[in-house]
């Protein structure tokens, strides 16, 4: 299974979005609705337009899914409907193998896992995406032979301020700062923040009070504590804290990272075991303690969402 989105109908009903291969089997995007009580799934539509979408992201109305192919596309879809409506062509990316996306300063960025980099494609007023107007190659690779040869950037989102975006590179341990330029669609290397080698750095997510950022390590299963100045564009890590017990056995593998909305919680989906790591946040943000590991049941969790508020997480 690939990204999951979350909105909430014109009916009050909270609708759910899920990206899936349809290379191994699956149908593509699917539509489905929320039960408000339990939280299962009706399927309601799919839509096999886009070949392997595994990762959506819902911006002013519209769905957007990267193909993660070779080479990469992205597409936009009307969400309303039985089954999302495809607005166009899927767009080539410039790039190998997209993994993730979000909406930054009327551009849609996409990060590139198989080619180590990110593009940029401005919207237009349709929220349709237009072609490529820069591509920002990573450079650097990290100890893990098998998995860090070159750069593989995993994710990419603005900060809170809209200031700045920011990527994370799996290959070369590290999280990059650039400035997008909203006229141009150009994107500039501001500041590059290293992590521990062999971290493996896949997913990052800021504190809803915009000081602090936690990167979720892929290579070794951690959350490292950060601060993050806006006005600097600077990311400084704090802290590690594992996400696994020392005992566990085999990789763990934990993939995306989500802060409640009122940042007093953080949730790390963990492939391995099976499990999404609870954490409790401090209440500025700068602290963070493993405080639970609830089971998942297979497949392994991935990309995952909150729910609407005040249904459950």
């Amino acid at each position: 299974m690939g990204g999951t989105e979350t909105h909430e109908r014109a009916t009050g009903r909270a609708r759910a979005y899920l990206g899936s291969f349809p290379s191994a089997g699956g149908l593509g995007v699917l539509a489905a609705d929320v039960d408000p009580a339990t939280g299962a799934l009706t399927l309601t539509g799919a839509t096999d337009a886009v070949a392997d979408p595994s990762y959506l992201a819902l911006a002013d109305g519209v769905l957007y899914a990267v193909s993660e192919t070779e080479p990469g596309a992205v597409a936009a879809l009307a969400p309303d409907g039985a089954a999302p409506r495809p607005l166009g062509d899927p767009v080539p990316v410039g790039g190998a193998g997209p993994t993730h996306l979000a909406v930054a300063a009327g551009h849609l960025l996409t990060a590139n896992y198989t080619s180590g980099s990110v593009s940029v494609l401005p919207l237009g007023a349709d929220g349709v995406p237009g072609t490529v107007t820069a591509v920002l190659r990573h450079e650097g690779g990290g100890p893990v032979a098998d998995r860090q040869s070159a750069p593989h950037a995993h994710q990419v989102q603005p900060d809170p301020s809209g200031r700045w975006t920011v990527s994370v590179d799996l290959g070369t341990d590290s999280v990059r700062v650039c400035a997008l330029d909203p006229a141009t669609g150009a994107l500039r290397l501001h500041r590059e923040t290293a992590l521990r080698p062999g971290y493996g750095p896949r997913h990052l997510a800021f504190h809803p009070a915009g000081g602090h950022a936690y990167v979720v390590g892929e290579l070794e299963p951690a959350v490292t504590v950060c601060r993050w100045d806006d006005r600097r564009g600077e990311l400084t890590p704090l802290a590690e804290i594992p996400l696994v017990d020392a005992d566990t056995a085999g990789p763990a593998y934990p993939s995306a990272v989500v802060v409640a909305p009122d940042g007093r919680f953080l949730w790390v989906a963990v492939r391995g075991t099976d499990t999404i790591a609870v954490l409790v946040l401090s209440p500025a943000g700068d602290e963070a303690i493993r405080s639970a590991t609830h089971g998942h049941p297979p497949p392994p969790p991935r990309p995952h969402t909150p729910a609407p508020p005040g249904r459950g997480g």
